[in-house]
């Protein structure tokens, strides 16, 4: 059965280029993100690792802790990660797991037979500090991944966790909230002190609360 929002994000024991890891315990009480590969040496899987890889800082200041995941061996991934290092002007340093018997793949129902029964989609998990699944996004093995649209995202999330407010279309860091229907335009007053802006009694804006 596929994964879906809210559900516990499995945990696993897996090889991986920085040695053998426990998924829970390689997440610790941060934030995680994995995902799939189709296969090594394949061009788009490299641009993605290698952005990947230019925005691990970006990633570590949000608490956030990535993994890669492809159902080739360990020792193929090394030679591969050379290869990134190289053509994108990067240095991998996050963990690519080895999957050749595909435990990690279908315990995440990466791989859809009707698009490929060998290899995985690109699917993308965001797991929360409570080991649940807060985003899945599949894209097809032929288009790369926006990561800067997983920060965005991932920014969403960890404001959303703490305050009660959405993200409107296109939402970046720093941009105005919108106020759950949950909360009350009296109660968001008292909640809200930066001020809320009522453009209908259902759409209420604050600036970002934190």
């Amino acid at each position: 059965m596929s994964l879906r929002l809210g559900d516990i994000a499995p945990n696993f024991r897996a090889v991986t280029t920085i040695g053998e890891i426990d998924f829970y315990e390689y997440l610790g009480e941060g934030w995680g993100i994995l995902f799939s590969h189709p296969a090594d040496y394949t061009p788009v899987c490299t641009t993605e690792l290698g952005m990947t890889a230019k925005l691990q800082s970006e990633f570590a200041s949000r608490n956030t802790r990535v993994l890669a995941v492809s159902v080739d061996p360990v020792d193929k991934h090394f030679e591969w990660v050379k290869d990134i290092n190289e053509t994108q002007q990067c240095t991998v340093g996050f963990p690519i797991i080895a999957d050749p018997d595909r435990t990690v793949a279908d315990l995440y129902d990466m791989i859809h037979p009707n698009s490929s029964e060998n290899f995985t989609v690109r699917s993308l998990f965001i797991i929360g500090p409570d080991k649940k699944v807060k985003l899945i996004i599949t894209y097809p093995a032929s288009t790369g991944r926006n990561f800067v649209e997983v920060l965005r995202v991932l920014d969403s999330l960890q404001l959303t966790a703490h305050y009660s407010v959405a993200t409107p279309a296109n939402w970046k860091q720093g941009e105005d909230v919108i106020v759950v229907p949950a909360v009350s335009t009296e109660d968001a007053v008292k909640k809200f002190p930066k001020g809320v802006n009522v453009v209908k009694p259902y759409l209420r804006y604050t600036p970002q609360p934190d």
